[in-house]
């Protein structure tokens, strides 16, 4: 089970935002991760995943002041990209003998992809 520890606001207004929510709290346990995999020397991996699992959620605030629709479209993939990409790093760490896993980012990284093809759906379907 999944306890978000922040309560985080969409850029417009006090309307609560899963995905906001979920991205940034997982770009938190990313960094911990990360300096767990520096801690190892595992240098190379940790900066990749750094930088993927933070930019989805960065992504995605920024699409919470899209242009348009097909902006938001726009950045919400990129942000799906990201998500891919992160899976990869985590991917490597799990199945590598000599790196640390987290199942419990694998499980969260896995509910953000859902949510995200969700509401790249929904958009493309209401544009």
């Amino acid at each position: 089970m999944i306890i978000w520890k922040f309560k985080i606001v969409s850029m417009q207004g006090n309307k609560k935002n899963i995905i906001v929510e979920m991205s940034f709290q997982f770009a938190l346990e990313i960094i911990e991760f990360c300096e767990e995999l520096e801690e190892k020397k595992k240098f190379i991996i940790s900066r990749q995943l750094l930088r993927s699992g933070t930019s989805i959620g960065a992504n995605i605030r920024e699409a919470q002041n899209a242009e348009s629709k097909a902006d938001f479209i726009h950045k919400m993939k990129i942000s799906a990209k990201e998500v891919d990409e992160t899976i990869y790093w985590l991917e490597l760490c799990k199945f590598s003998e000599s790196y640390p896993t987290n199942e419990d980012l694998i499980l969260q990284i896995n509910n953000i992809q859902m949510v995200l093809s969700k509401i790249i759906g929904t958009a493309k379907r209401n544009k």
